[in-house]
């Protein structure tokens, strides 16, 4: 991974200042400068628009002078305000000591960082830092770009914050913790917490993340990937959300990894297993290649290290030129030069033809850490909607490869079964037909999944609630339809395990 260049960015304010960070976040709070205040003060649709990077909503709705506006105005649209207003709602001497804000003309002063308030799952209020520009939208601003910009929240955080298993554990580690919005969360759960990145300005701006949410300070580790780890030091949760976008050269390092291809983030999930504790989780959002005459389930099959059970699931596929326009556009180059872009363009489309590269995939990589000699790795396509957060989904999702693991055909046959919440039974036929033609068992809850099933499927779920065993009810069934007992026991094992891999069924 290549180096920083910091040149065009601005200072950024001391980290060795906590007291002025806490005194700042009274007043921000004070002010109702929070995710809830921003909605009330700006209303839905200017909320909105500053996620799709527009601003002209929002400052048309903070052109009063009350506390909330000139926040608003000051850490989020970048806007100078009077020194005089600001000093009656920040401690603004101090904010100017340690450079959270500077003088900008005679009467004026201007925020050095944006500050975006995010809400925690659990209602704190907590504030994202990152470099000017990068609040609005997560990735907003900063025209094309400095090398070593520090972007703020954007739809890959919030994606990964929510899929992350949050129970409580004694080590996690954020690699590539950018402006720190997964420390922040980890920082809920952990004892210890531990960043790294490439980038310095990022750990430095993570340090102003935690202290402006009021959170603990984490162990801070610069370098590439899992070099900052030390020799024989394991977690119990490991997240990245790492710059995996596969691109000719690394030009920018918030979002290009510097290796070739899809290696980065093989990389980092290949290198994963021997850091984690045994039952600890990785967690990683990744970018991999459709590779011609190779089957891109078998590619990702390859990358999950030994000892550790897999669930990745595909969100998204894009073709080549598809992919290649998505970032051309996000560093803002189809703004600039046309030729250059062009050039650009085509350094993309030659890299992927040397490559061989059809089409990019987007998704999600969980491993878990197993003692079990038999690890099961699964691989799927799912870019159908799903509620998050899904940490409690994922969590799940591994406990039932336990269960399952444990429990041949018999033993199966012997449990108890109740229908998961909020699991909904649909009939699709012909309209007046006796029979349905299949019957759907569909989820509302967590990945949303549907799946057909036979009459008998529809009715064993239908009837568990963890009082029977499957065996018996069953047997139930076979005296209803008529059918051989002993065959129908022999049958319907498979269909039993598939209902409980994918969650419609929990054991009880």
């Amino acid at each position: 991974m290549g180096g920083v260049s910091n040149a065009t960015l601005s200072p950024l304010p001391s980290a060795g200042h906590p007291d002025v960070a806490a005194r700042l976040r009274e007043a921000l709070l004070a002010a109702s400068f929070t995710a809830d205040g921003l909605l009330d003060l700006l209303g839905a649709p200017a909320y909105a628009a500053l996620a799709r990077s527009e601003t002209v909503p929002a400052l048309r709705a903070t052109r009063g002078d009350t506390p909330l506006e000139t926040l608003v105005r000051l850490f989020l649209l970048q806007q100078p305000v009077p020194y005089a207003r600001v000093e009656d709602v920040l401690p603004v001497h101090a904010c100017v000591e340690t450079g959270w804000l500077t003088r900008a003309g005679t009467d004026d002063v201007a925020a050095t960082v944006d500050v975006r308030p995010y809400g925690g799952p659990d209602g704190e209020d907590w504030f994202i830092v990152s470099d000017l520009g990068c609040a609005v939208g997560g990735a907003g601003g900063v025209g094309s770009r400095a090398e070593g910009v520090v972007l703020g929240v954007g739809g890959a955080s919030t994606t990964l914050a929510g899929i992350t298993v949050r129970t409580p554990v004694p080590a996690a580690l954020d690699l590539g913790t950018g402006s720190g919005i997964q420390a922040l969360h980890a920082a809920r759960h952990a004892t210890r917490v531990t960043a790294t990145d490439l980038n310095p300005r990022a750990l430095h701006i993570t340090a102003l993340t935690l202290a402006l949410s009021g959170a603990p300070a984490a162990d801070l580790r610069e370098g590439s990937l899992f070099e900052p780890v030390r020799d024989g030091e394991t977690f119990d949760l490991i997240v990245s959300n790492p710059p995996f976008v596969i691109s000719p050269g690394a030009r920018l390092t918030y979002r290009d990894g510097g290796m070739g291809g899809d290696d980065l983030c093989r990389s980092l999930v290949q290198g994963a297993g021997e850091r984690l504790n045994v039952g600890g989780f990785a967690q990683f959002l990744a970018n991999w290649q459709h590779v011609e005459g190779e089957d891109w389930q078998d590619r990702l099959r390859s990358w999950v290290p030994r000892g550790c059970d897999a669930w990745i699931v595909q969100r998204e596929v894009q073709d080549v030129t598809q992919y290649a326009e998505l970032w051309l556009r996000d560093a803002g180059d189809h703004q600039g030069d046309p030729v250059e872009y062009r050039a650009r363009y085509d350094a993309w489309l030659e890299e992927f033809e040397a490559r061989k590269v059809k089409a990019v995939g987007f998704g999600w990589i969980t491993l878990r850490r197993t003692a079990s000699d038999e690890p099961v790795v699964t691989v799927e396509e799912w870019p159908h909607s799903i509620e998050q957060p899904l940490g409690d989904t994922v969590r799940a999702h591994f406990e039932r490869v336990d269960y399952l693991r444990g429990h041949d055909d018999a033993a199966l046959l012997a449990g108890n079964f109740r229908l998961a919440a909020e699991v909904v039974q649909e009939q699709v036929g012909l309209p007046g037909a006796e029979d349905p033609e299949h019957v759907v068992l569909r989820q509302h809850r967590g990945m949303r999944r549907a799946t057909k099933v036979d009459t008998v499927g529809a009715g064993f779920a239908g009837v568990c609630d963890g009082s029977l065993s499957a065996g018996r009810i069953l047997d139930a069934i076979a005296q209803l339809v008529g059918e051989d007992p002993v065959l129908l026991r022999d049958r319907t094992p498979a269909q039993i395990r598939l209902l409980v891999e994918q969650g419609f069924l929990e054991p009880a």
